[in-house]
């Protein structure tokens, strides 16, 4: 068995519920692959969390107990603004991010924005809408114009990672899984959530950007 990695996972009401099983349930099969894996929902208070759509989930802890982490996932949803505003989970994220890598999935990102942890540094969100919604990485140029904006699967700047999307979630996840238990752990996972295939076609058509000193790096994973 590895090195113990603990994830936290940032949850709140109206949380999109696929950010949960693209990031809980994939590190729930990486388990089988490397128990040294082990995750935590976190939400504003513990218990129980209603998600958009009316599904709940049982957050393990609040902010206010909640253990370290070496990774914190913020998750998206159409609950995000309210997230944004809220200084008790800005605080929390601030608070978490000097000991942990702090990544966000989907419109995450836009909480993460509002920390200030994004100030200076390219990030991503989500893209694609239906009908008169604006594009939430519209949103994230607007609101937050210290922020280097860009369209990618997922943008790593080492201690802040930002990722796409609803599914793109999924690549996340593989990807601090990879950073966290190399590359042998994530491509089991990949292959035993039967997303091998995905995610090389992630990769080739979409490209994560990964920050290295000064210099930007259009990657491949």
């Amino acid at each position: 068995m590895g090195k113990p990695v603990r994830f936290a996972l940032l949850a709140y009401e109206d949380v999109e519920p696929i950010d949960v099983g693209a990031t809980f349930g994939v590190l729930s099969m990486a388990r089988r692959v490397e128990p040294a894996i082990s995750m935590v929902l976190v939400a504003p208070r513990a218990g129980p969390v209603r998600m958009a759509n009316g599904l709940t989930v049982i957050a393990h802890h609040g902010y206010a107990d909640c253990p370290p982490a070496d990774i914190l996932m913020v998750l998206g949803g159409p609950g995000w603004p309210a997230q944004a505003e809220s200084q008790d989970t800005i605080a929390f994220i601030q608070r978490m991010a000097p000991a942990a890598t702090v990544a966000s999935v989907c419109t995450g990102g836009l909480i993460l924005a509002a920390t200030g942890l994004l100030a200076g540094r390219p990030a991503t969100t989500k893209r694609n809408v239906i009908g008169a919604e604006r594009s939430p990485i519209e949103v994230m140029r607007a609101k937050y114009p210290d922020v280097d904006v860009v369209e990618a699967r997922l943008v790593d700047c080492g201690s802040i990672v930002t990722a796409g999307g609803v599914s793109l979630a999924i690549d996340a996840t593989l990807h601090l899984i990879e950073r966290a238990c190399g590359a042998t752990v994530a491509a089991e996972t990949a292959r035993i959530i039967e997303y091998q295939e995905a995610w090389r076609a992630n990769k080739k058509a979409f490209p994560a950007i990964e920050i290295s000193g000064s210099r930007r790096v259009v990657a491949g994973s």
